[in-house]
């Protein structure tokens, strides 16, 4: 059955009829598992707008996604999933938890790109868990866990080439995925500066939520600028650069 609403730390999701949800993005930013939280007026809808090209991006790219379009200035429909309690986090470089574990230099290249899964536990603290783990703990069938480690990695390369085009370096990104009504697979929630590393290729600014987090400057300049060159770079022809 379906829930009427569910209240996260950065979205409000409320059921619709015929199997659609509605989410809100809040302006809340929070760190280190709700530790650390504020408020950014105008982040919510930063971040929609950044997440609906994205989605619709991705989707042109043949990753099936939730996404159906926007609903207002803040708020994006998608078909209603539940969402299945596994972090997909795919690191192009060393940074976060991957730099305090291995002790390897901030923004060392990972080559191959590594895929690490997580159980969706903040009272848990979202821990790292292999294959054994997600079988043990039932969370998903090992057909579905090998579906979500391929499909993370096809749209985390998909993006990393966009933004590229964009003058962006996509450091790393989570993903979270969910089961339809109809029992599809689907890749689900956001893609966003609060889900993803990103550096200014030219500067090296960071231009993420690590802002917020570290207090590294101003979050929603970062999440602006982000925009922009997003925006520049899908107007552009494939193959073209993105100044400035």
């Amino acid at each position: 059955m379906q829930r009427a609403a569910y209240e996260g730390k950065a979205k409000r999701v409320v059921a619709q009829p015929n199997g659609v949800a509605h989410i809100y993005y809040k302006d809340d930013a929070t760190a280190f598992n709700g530790a650390r939280h504020e408020q950014f007026d105008g982040k919510g809808t930063l971040n929609s707008q950044i997440t609906e090209r994205l989605f619709e991006y991705l989707a042109a790219h043949g990753i099936p996604t939730h996404h159906l379009g926007r609903v207002d200035d803040r708020t994006l429909a998608a078909r209603w999933v539940d969402i299945i309690p596994i972090e997909a986090v795919v690191r192009f470089k060393v940074a976060g938890s991957l730099a305090k574990r291995t002790g390897l230099d901030y923004l060392t290249e990972c080559i191959p790109p590594i895929v690490e899964m997580y159980y969706k536990r903040d009272d848990l603290g979202d821990p790292l868990i292999n294959d054994d783990h997600i079988r043990l703990l039932g969370i998903a069938t090992s057909e579905e866990r090998d579906w979500i480690r391929a499909m993370a990695r096809q749209a985390a390369e998909a993006l990393r080439d966009l933004f590229l085009r964009a003058g962006i370096d996509l450091v790393d990104l989570k993903f979270e995925f969910g089961r339809t009504g109809e029992g599809d697979l689907v890749l689900a929630d956001e893609v966003s500066p609060d889900t993803c590393r990103f550096r200014d290729l030219a500067s090296g600014e960071i231009l993420d939520k690590d802002l917020f987090r570290f207090d590294e400057g101003d979050l929603l300049a970062g999440y602006r600028k982000l925009l922009a060159h997003l925006d520049r770079a899908l107007a552009a022809k494939p193959g073209a650069g993105v100044q400035g």
